[in-house]
């Protein structure tokens, strides 16, 4: 089975987003800002649509709970390269700790402030729901998120991350894959671009899954260090803070490809599983993500000494915690409605244009506000969460 031309249509040009910096890359050819970061932002852009295309496919080899979590952890892993390059150059040189804390942040608010309710609007739009209920297994992901995210209002306090504050935080991704594992093998449901894929022998499925993933990882492999150059760049030569542009500008384009497959999804009345994938996505990069950069930094440094936070980077992970804290009560009893939603968002998008000091602290307890509020007064949030504790 060939897929239609539209949707070989469509696979060309996300192949070809990628391929121009590949070509490029592979002439050295040199371009001058923000073409030093366009063309490698399109290219992640670009694979991260390739990847998540691969992990779909495999969800055919694997249980549904583990599938899920495997697509979220593919789906943030050219966030994870950018991130991961800060914080292997702030091993040698420390004010790059700077933008592996910013990056860090905003793409995990980005994530709950805009992809969560970016799927509810999306529900709402098709289907005139004003509420998405998700799936009983999804407590999976909300306990892991919950532990990570009552541990994260730690590292504010202390002003460090740190190769314990890893042991901790991976531990807690470790224990969130084990419970994936354990869980039933349902057959998936393929739309999209590649549905026609999905239907091939088992064979070539398999094989175009690992072509999908090398050329998506190799893609990534050689965009991420001139995408994070090229965007410092950027903001040294239009005098943006440069701060600002790797906290927004890089989750946008390693995040756009993820938050675009689910809205579509939610537009397809597949608002719970598009949902799902989202909150895993978050918990990879609550956990992983987060755990992965002290011990990044130590490789590169030959040391094991914590990564020191100044407190502008404290308060911004003060602020996504406690941003964290009232995503999981809103959604600990398995429902999100289209007024949480708007509130999420509406949060999210205000703070963006107040940056001082005083408006995180604001926001961070409002955030906090809320939560408290949303826990005692929304009917079985408190039961919820007891439940979530069980089998661990």
């Amino acid at each position: 089975m060939i897929p239609n031309k539209r949707d070989l249509g469509f696979i060309f040009v996300i192949f070809l987003l990628s391929l121009q910096w590949v070509f490029i890359h592979l002439l050295g050819k040199p371009l001058h800002s923000p073409w030093n970061a366009i063309g490698p932002g399109l290219a992640i852009f670009g694979a991260a649509y390739i990847l998540s295309w691969g992990a779909e496919l495999a969800q055919f080899e694997i249980p549904q709970s583990l599938a899920i979590a495997f697509l979220a952890l593919v789906a943030v892993l050219p966030e994870y390269a950018v991130d991961m390059y800060f914080a292997w150059t702030a091993g040698k040189d420390p004010s790059y700790i700077h933008f592996a804390t910013a990056n860090m942040t905003g793409s995990n608010r980005l994530l709950i402030g805009v992809g969560w309710a970016a799927v509810v609007f999306a529900y709402f739009f098709k289907t005139k729901k004003g509420e998405v209920t998700l799936e009983p297994e999804s407590r999976n992901e909300i306990l892991a998120l919950t532990l990570a995210t009552l541990y994260c209002f730690i590292i504010p306090f202390k002003k460090t991350i740190s190769w314990m504050d890893s042991i901790f935080l991976l531990s807690i991704f470790g224990l969130y894959i084990r419970r994936a594992i354990h869980s039933k093998h349902e057959e998936p449901e393929i739309e999209g671009p590649i549905v026609a894929l999905a239907h091939w022998a088992r064979p070539q499925r398999i094989t175009i899954t690992l072509l999908f993933f090398l050329f998506s990882g190799y893609t990534i492999f050689i965009s991420a260090e001139p995408f994070a150059e090229g965007i410092l760049d950027m903001g040294r030569h239009f005098k943006i803070e440069e701060f600002i542009l790797v906290q927004w500008l890089a989750p946008l384009a390693s995040e756009s490809p993820e938050f675009i497959v689910a809205i579509i999804f939610a537009l397809r009345a597949r608002a719970s599983a598009s949902l799902g994938t989202l909150i895993s996505s978050k918990v990879n990069q609550w956990t992983l993500l987060i755990g992965m950069l002290p011990l990044v930094y130590n490789l590169s440094a030959g040391h094991l000494h914590p990564m020191s936070m100044d407190a502008r980077q404290s308060e911004e992970i003060f602020l996504t915690a406690a941003q964290s804290l009232f995503g999981l009560v809103i959604i600990v009893n398995l429902r999100f409605s289209i007024t949480e939603a708007l509130l999420l968002f509406s949060l999210f998008i205000t703070q963006l244009f107040f940056t001082s000091t005083e408006a995180r602290t604001l926001y961070a307890f409002l955030y906090i506000a809320f939560s408290i509020g949303w826990f005692f007064v929304v009917k079985g949030n408190r039961s919820s969460f007891l439940q979530l504790f069980k089998k661990i």
